[in-house]
């Protein structure tokens, strides 16, 4: 098989080709972190004692600099006295990928080792419903403005202006305005995911819409329609499966603001839990609670994918990804 058929400029890879290199795009960066990981010569710039002779400070599973470890070994190769054994090894901060997989299974069963710790799942279940409530308000305002911005002209002077400025501030920086009007709780968290999707859900849905074809417009409009008829009955059914991918993408905004979002008010959900695990330096939690977020998000947008070329058979794209 040649290589340049690989690299066909725009051709439609064949279903056998995507799945390959869809699982090749998650097993080489799992490989680079095995390699970096477990293979000793490509990058260990520590040591993990297993004996620590007769060095004072050493002890058992201390990660000590390389450096630091061999001056130790020579001082003590120097005085005669018994040398320190240990192991090539990473930093705490760079957990092995079998560590992680074990964080990741004993999160949803191990009680939170901290008496203020919460359970995994609780956090991230209270992190789906901020992101909820937050993407639902941004929507049931954006996308209905978004509309009406891409099909009337005056609409849309009279609106993107002021959101095309607004939505270069930014979101988090409304978060001490967000706490004195809404209180500590989930309110000012919404709020901020609210700021940070709404403008640009508004322009990106506008967008889609200039791009309806003029002519089945001006069809409707000659045999006589009406506006509100021509939005339901035109606009909204001929550019819903953009409509539809818009707001996939969009929701993926949301995600990353909850970060930020969370930091406001009160300690709670994915964050919390994120922070407080690095705080006690159990690392391999905060990785595993970070691939949480992204299971979960690349596992939403496969089913609403899934779901759309369901809906919108008709629409080509919807049914190559």
């Amino acid at each position: 098989m040649k290589m340049s058929s690989w690299f066909a400029v725009r051709q439609e890879l064949s279903p056998e080709r995507k799945k390959i290199i869809g699982i090749a795009s998650f097993l080489l960066p799992l490989l680079i972190w095995c390699a970096v990981s477990y293979v000793p010569f490509i990058w260990h710039p520590m040591v993990m004692i297993e004996q620590p002779g007769d060095v004072d400070y050493f002890q058992v599973d201390m990660l000590i600099d390389k450096s630091i470890f061999n001056e130790e070994v020579g001082n003590m190769q120097s005085a005669g006295k018994a040398l320190p054994v240990g192991a090539p090894a990473n930093p705490i901060y760079l957990p092995a990928p079998h560590v992680v997989a074990e964080a990741l299974y004993t999160a949803f069963v191990t009680p939170p080792a901290q008496k203020d710790g919460v359970w995994l799942h609780q956090s991230l279940w209270h992190s789906i419903q901020v992101i909820f409530w937050g993407f639902f308000i941004s929507s049931l305002i954006g996308v209905p403005l978004g509309v009406l911005c891409g099909t009337y002209s005056v609409i849309a002077r009279l609106n993107e202006p002021f959101i095309e400025f607004f939505r270069y501030l930014p979101a988090p920086a409304f978060g001490a305005l967000a706490v004195a009007i809404l209180g500590i709780y989930d309110g000012p968290k919404i709020a901020i995911i609210v700021i940070g999707t709404f403008f640009q859900q508004v322009l990106v849905i506008s967008n889609t819409t200039k791009t309806l074809d003029y002519s089945l417009l001006e069809a409707a409009m000659t045999l006589g329609t009406n506006k509100l008829k021509l939005l339901f009955h035109v606009v909204i059914p001929g550019i819903l499966p953009q409509l539809y991918r818009d707001q996939r993408i969009l929701l993926g905004w949301a995600w990353t603001y909850l970060i930020v979002a969370e930091l406001i008010g009160t300690s709670s959900g994915i964050t919390f839990f994120i922070t407080q695990q690095a705080r006690y330096e159990h690392f391999e939690n905060v990785y595993a609670a970070i691939f949480i977020i992204g299971f979960i998000g690349l596992g939403t947008d496969l089913i609403l994918a899934w779901l759309g070329r369901r809906l919108f058979r008709w629409d080509r794209p919807a049914n190559k990804e």
